[in-house]
C-alpha cells in the first residue's frame, strides 16, 4: 500500500486542527477525508473505502473513547488515538478498548506520520519473524494462520485481534520459551524501543489473555517473568 492509495479519516472537533492535519498529511501523499464529529465518521466509514482514522479523545457529545470502541466491534481499520489528556491512566485506556497508537497532544506531525506509516505496516503484512515462519501455529487449542492472518479456536470459530494483538502473538508464539522484555516486543512489533512509562506491551498483553486464557488472571499461555518481561509457554510446531 503507498501514501498515495491510502485513504485516511481525521476526526477531530477542531476546526483549525482538522485542516492543518488534513493540509499536512495531504502534502505526505495521503488521501484525506476529515470529520468533525461520531456522526460525520460514520457517514464517511460506510460510503468510503478507510485505511486508518485518526481520532481526537476528547470531543463534546460521543468522545474518541467510544467510537474507537464502535469501530473496534465493527471489524473497522486501524486507529491512531490523539488528545491533549497526556496522562498513563488515559493512554493505557485508549488502547485497552482497542486504539492501535497514542499520541498525546501537542506533538510533532512528523511523528504522527511515522506513527501511521507503523501502524499501517502491521496491519497489511506480518512481522518480519512471521514472514520466515509463514505456517500455521497450533498451541493450546488454537491456531494462528500466518498466510491468512487469522487466529481460531478449538471450535474452529474465529478470534477477533486487533493490528497490535496479531502482531504481538506472532512475535510471541514465534519465539517459544523464550524471555522478552517490553523493549523486545516494541521493537519487534513497532521498530522502537520503549519509554520509560510505555506500558502499551503490557495493555496488549492483558487484553491478549483475555481473548486466548481460560483465566486470564493466571494465565498459562503467556506468562510474566518478574522483572524480566512475558514467555510464551506452549510448545508450538508449525503445521
Amino acid at each position: 500500500m503507498t501514501e498515495s492509495s491510502t485513504h485516511l479519516l481525521v476526526v477531530d472537533d477542531d476546526r483549525e486542527i482538522r485542516d492543518l492535519l488534513t493540509r499536512y498529511l495531504t502534502r505526505h501523499g495521503y488521501r484525506v477525508t476529515a470529520a468533525k464529529d461520531g456522526q460525520e465518521m460514520r457517514r464517511y466509514l460506510a460510503d468510503r473505502n478507510i485505511d486508518l482514522i485518526v481520532l481526537d479523545l476528547m470531543m463534546p457529545g460521543e468522545d474518541g473513547l467510544s467510537l474507537c470502541r464502535a469501530v473496534r466491534a465493527d471489524g473497522g481499520p486501524p486507529v491512531v488515538m490523539l488528545s491533549a489528556m497526556g496522562e498513563d491512566a488515559d493512554r493505557i485506556l485508549g488502547l485497552e478498548i482497542g486504539a492501535d497508537d497514542y499520541l498525546p497532544k501537542p506533538f510533532n506531525p512528523r511523528e504522527l506520520v511515522a506513527r501511521i506509516k507503523a501502524v499501517l505496516r502491521r496491519a497489511a503484512a506480518p512481522s518480519g519473524a512471521a514472514q520466515v515462519t509463514a505456517g500455521a501455529i497450533n498451541f493450546a487449542g488454537f491456531t494462528l494462520d500466518q498466510a491468512q492472518r487469522r487466529l481460531t479456536d478449538a471450535k474452529g470459530e474465529e478470534v477477533t485481534l486487533t493490528a497490535g494483538e496479531y502482531e504481538l502473538l506472532v512475535a510471541l508464539a514465534t519465539r517459544p520459551r523464550r524471555v522478552l522484555s517490553r523493549d523486545d516486543l516494541l521493537e519487534i512489533t513497532r521498530g522502537r524501543s520503549a519509554g520509560p512509562f510505555d506500558r502499551s506491551i503490557d495493555v496488549q498483553i492483558s487484553r491478549l489473555r483475555r481473548k486466548i486464557e481460560i483465566d486470564p488472571a493466571e494465565p498459562t499461555i503467556i506468562k510474566t517473568v518478574r522483572s524480566g518481561g512475558y514467555i510464551f509457554s506452549p510448545e508450538v510446531p508449525a503445521s
